[in-house]
C-alpha cells in the first residue's frame, strides 16, 4: 500500500508536466520580416526575376497576385520551394527563408487587388504553336521575352542541343546556383512541351551568336581621326556557331574625307539612303567562335572630329530576330575623340 501512495503522487507529477508540454505554445522558427526589406528584394532583377510573372507590385499578371493575401511564412515557402504549377522551384542559395519572410511582410503590408495586372509578354496574333507555348504554357516568356532572345544567344555560343536544353531548364541550379531562375518539374512542363519549345527557338527561328562590339576614336596631331571597330564572336572555341555574311559599316563624319581605311572585304564608301550620310563598308565571310575582326577608319576635315557610329549585320545563322527582317544586326553607339 505505501508503494502505491507513493506511486501515484509521482504519476500524476509526470501527467502533469506532460500536459503542461502539451498546452505550451510552440515555437514559431519563422524569421521575422520586415516589409521595406520584401519590397527592396522583390523589386531587384539581380535577385530573381518573381516580378515578371506575378506582377511590379505583386498585383499578379501572369503568375496569380499575392498583394493582400494574408499568406503566412510557411505557405510562401511551400509555394517557392516546391511549387505547384509550372513555376520553377527555387533553393536557399538563390532565396534564403529570411528573404522570404521579408517578401511576406511586403505583400502582407499591400492592399489587395480587384484585378491582376497585364502580363508581362503577351502571345502575338498568330503565334505558331511553339511560341504559344513558351509564353503561355511555360511563362518563359515573362521573363525571356515572346522570341527568347538571350536563351537563345546563350545557345548559339555553346552550339547547343536539346540536351543541353534541357538540362538547363530542369537542372538550372546545378550550374548556376545563385541565378535568377529555379528548376522546372519535368511532371509539369513536359519533355514533349520542352522538346517543341527548343525546335522552335533553334529551328524556326534560329540560334544566336554571342558578339561583343567596341568602337573607339583618337585623335592624331596631323588633324586626323581614326575610328577603331573590334568585333567578336564570344562563343566557345570549337563549340559556338560562327557569324557568316557579315557587313560592316562605319559613318564617315560630315565635312570629312576618307584618308585611310582597312582592307581586307573593303567595298568604299558608300551613300546611306535612308540619311543620305556616307558610310565606310566591309563584307566579311566568317567569323568563327573566339574569332576577331578589327577594323579602322581614318578620317580627315573639319567635321572628322564630330563622331562616328557602326553597324554590324550577318545572315547567319540566325533566320528571325526582328518580324520581317532578315538576318540580325547591331547598332554600336556614337563615339568622339
Amino acid at each position: 500500500m505505501k508503494r502505491m501512495l507513493i506511486a501515484v503522487p509521482i504519476l500524476g507529477g509526470m501527467a502533469l508536466v506532460f500536459l503542461l508540454f502539451l498546452m505550451a505554445p510552440s515555437v514559431n522558427s519563422a524569421p521575422i520580416g520586415t516589409a521595406a526589406a520584401g519590397k527592396a528584394f522583390w523589386g531587384k532583377f539581380t535577385s530573381l526575376w518573381c516580378l515578371s510573372c506575378h506582377g511590379v507590385n505583386a498585383e499578379g499578371a501572369y503568375g496569380p497576385d499575392l498583394a493582400g493575401r494574408g499568406l503566412s511564412f510557411e505557405q510562401a515557402s511551400r509555394a517557392i520551394r516546391k511549387p505547384w504549377g509550372v513555376m520553377p522551384a527555387y533553393t536557399t542559395q538563390q532565396v534564403s527563408d529570411q528573404d522570404i519572410a521579408d517578401m511576406v511582410a511586403y505583400f502582407n503590408s499591400l492592399p489587395k487587388v480587384a484585378e491582376p495586372g497585364p502580363w508581362r509578354t503577351t502571345v502575338p496574333a498568330g503565334a505558331p504553336l511553339g511560341q504559344r507555348l513558351l509564353i503561355e504554357t511555360a511563362g518563359c516568356g515573362q521573363c525571356h521575352g515572346d522570341v527568347l532572345g538571350s536563351p537563345r544567344r546563350a545557345a548559339g555560343g555553346e552550339g547547343a542541343d536539346f540536351a543541353w536544353f534541357e538540362e538547363l531548364v530542369y537542372e538550372h541550379t546545378s550550374e548556376f546556383p545563385t541565378g535568377r531562375m529555379g528548376n522546372f518539374s519535368k511532371a509539369r512542363l513536359t519533355e514533349e512541351t520542352l522538346r517543341a519549345i527548343w525546335n522552335y527557338i533553334s529551328q524556326e527561328l534560329g540560334l544566336r551568336v554571342p558578339t561583343a562590339t567596341t568602337l573607339k576614336a583618337t585623335a592624331a596631331s596631323d588633324g586626323t581621326v581614326t575610328y577603331a571597330l573590334t568585333l567578336k564572336n564570344n562563343g566557345i572555341a570549337g563549340k559556338g556557331l560562327a557569324m557568316g555574311n557579315i557587313y560592316i559599316s562605319m559613318l564617315v563624319p560630315a565635312d570629312s574625307s576618307v584618308v585611310s581605311a582597312s582592307t581586307f572585304g573593303y567595298q568604299g564608301v558608300q551613300r546611306f539612303a535612308p540619311t543620305g550620310a556616307d558610310i565606310a563598308v566591309w563584307l566579311a565571310p566568317r567569323l568563327a567562335a573566339q574569332e576577331t575582326l578589327t577594323y579602322t577608319l581614318t578620317v580627315k576635315g573639319t567635321g572628322a572630329s564630330a563622331g562616328s557610329n557602326a553597324f554590324v549585320r550577318w545572315l547567319s545563322p540566325t533566320r528571325f530576330v526582328t518580324p520581317g527582317v532578315a538576318g540580325e544586326f547591331i547598332e554600336i553607339a556614337r563615339v568622339r575623340p
